[in-house]
């Protein structure tokens, strides 16, 4: 079904639109398909998307949200005219710079400059106009010499520094950002953010597909919720979104209540309200961190720890929003502000229950200290919503390690068992 560009006052235009995917059970079905020339099928049918519609305003920030495999991808890439729609009708009007898959248009054999020459002339780019902005995308990007490398030597975080530079520096008229920023460092993620306000600023539309729900929030105009390939709500995000984070909790049903027993239903303890220092503080500011405490076994506070005894951690949190994908921990720097070590509930399979509105958790991390060698060391705890910090907090404790029994060279006393073994036949015939 056609994908055309009009001079609509809407930039981009669905209407009925469905996409269906054939699914073969084996290669060779798929080839048994072709033999057949059309008379017999051996594949299934999957729909991603059904009539669906909806149209974004030249200028508006329109966001989509749902679950994996609601058909929030499919939908942009139907946008940016890398799929066709099986039916229905879509128009898109503007110059359309999409960010979909990390990497997705990057020659992995190239280097980052010929990439960024070879994207940009894809996108309607003259070599003047490209010589022009290159500056620009290579400042941006800040990925130092690599830029002359080949694309197959970057890290994930590089490859999308270079595709989002490339993406926004070519005047687009609609940008499409398909999770990629998930990738990248937090200062980066910043600044990325920054620029899609500055876009927003100048007129551009732009089509965001995001996790991050306080980010759908912080720059969508409206949002569009998706589910099974369907639109289930499409209004301004606090009211979408909160519809959604209501949807998703009452969906986890008996395994969430399972969940909040085994976290919630321990035996009380007293929520931590002191947090001893703060260096620096940063987050979104929907969940904050209350308090932190180290405790010995006896539950009292804690300032000297020993080798070989368990100590907890406490952290105590609240939500002043919804928090779908609460994670939390603690990074222990040593005496020199390195990072000695981290330790959060995602790494330990503990998957929190989301947290509503003003809801508050205390997590306790037990650890079985080893030996490290005798020193101050300092705890910076945190909670994010999955990718997105909400609070962290640099140095909040600072506890000291005692001496053990044994001199500790380098930074830990590694557990070792030692066992000596009687000289083989082989070795005793090869001594002179």
């Amino acid at each position: 079904m056609p994908v055309s560009s009009t001079d609509s006052a809407n930039a981009v235009e669905f209407d009925r639109v469905a996409k269906n995917y054939a699914i073969y059970e084996t290669p060779f079905d798929r080839f048994r398909e072709l033999l057949c020339f059309g008379r017999r099928s051996f594949h299934r049918d999957f729909q991603a998307l059904r009539d669906l519609s909806f149209s974004i305003r030249r200028g508006e920030v329109f966001c989509i949200i749902g679950e994996n495999g609601s058909g929030k991808s499919t939908t942009l890439q139907i946008v940016a005219g890398i799929l066709r729609p099986s039916a229905g009708d879509v128009r898109v009007s503007g110059r359309v710079s999409a960010l979909l898959e990390l990497g997705a248009g990057f020659n992995p054999e190239f280097t980052g400059q010929d990439n960024v020459y070879l994207n940009a002339s894809i996108l309607g780019l003259s070599k003047s106009e490209i010589d022009r902005r290159y500056r620009g995308i290579e400042e941006f990007a800040e990925i130092g010499d690599f830029i002359r490398q080949p694309v197959k030597t970057y890290s994930s975080g590089m490859v999308v520094r270079l595709a989002f530079a490339v993406a926004i520096n070519v005047d687009p008229e609609i940008l499409i950002v398909d999770e990629a920023l998930a990738v990248g460092d937090t200062s980066f993620r910043h600044r990325c953010m920054r620029r899609v306000h500055e876009l927003r600023a100048r007129g551009v539309t732009i089509v965001f597909v995001s996790h991050a729900l306080g980010e759908v929030k912080a720059i969508g105009d409206r949002v569009l919720w998706l589910e099974h390939g369907r639109p289930v709500a499409l209004g301004d995000p606090d009211t979408v979104v909160d519809s959604y984070l209501a949807a998703m909790s009452e969906r986890e049903g008996r395994a969430e209540r399972q969940l909040v027993h085994s976290f919630v239903q321990q035996p009380a303890v007293a929520a931590v309200h002191t947090i001893p220092n703060v260096d620096h503080r940063h987050g979104d500011g929907r969940a904050k961190i209350l308090g932190i405490a180290v405790l010995n076994e006896y539950g009292e506070p804690l300032h000297l720890m020993m080798p070989r005894t368990r100590v907890t951690v406490r952290i105590s949190l609240r939500a002043d929003e919804s928090i779908l994908q609460p994670v939390t921990g603690f990074v222990l720097r040593n005496h020199l502000g390195l990072d000695f070590s981290q330790v959060d509930t995602d790494h330990e399979n503990r998957r929190l229950p989301a947290m509503p509105q003003g809801a508050a958790y205390t997590v306790d991390f037990h650890l079985d200290i080893p030996e490290l060698y005798p020193g101050a060391f300092s705890l910076s705890p945190w909670i994010a919503d999955g990718e997105s910090i909400c609070d962290w907090i640099d140095n909040a404790i600072t506890v000291q390690m005692g001496r053990g029994e044994a001199q500790v060279y380098g930074y830990i006393q590694l557990p070792c068992r030692i066992e000596l073994h009687a000289p083989s036949h082989d070795t005793e015939h090869c001594v002179a």
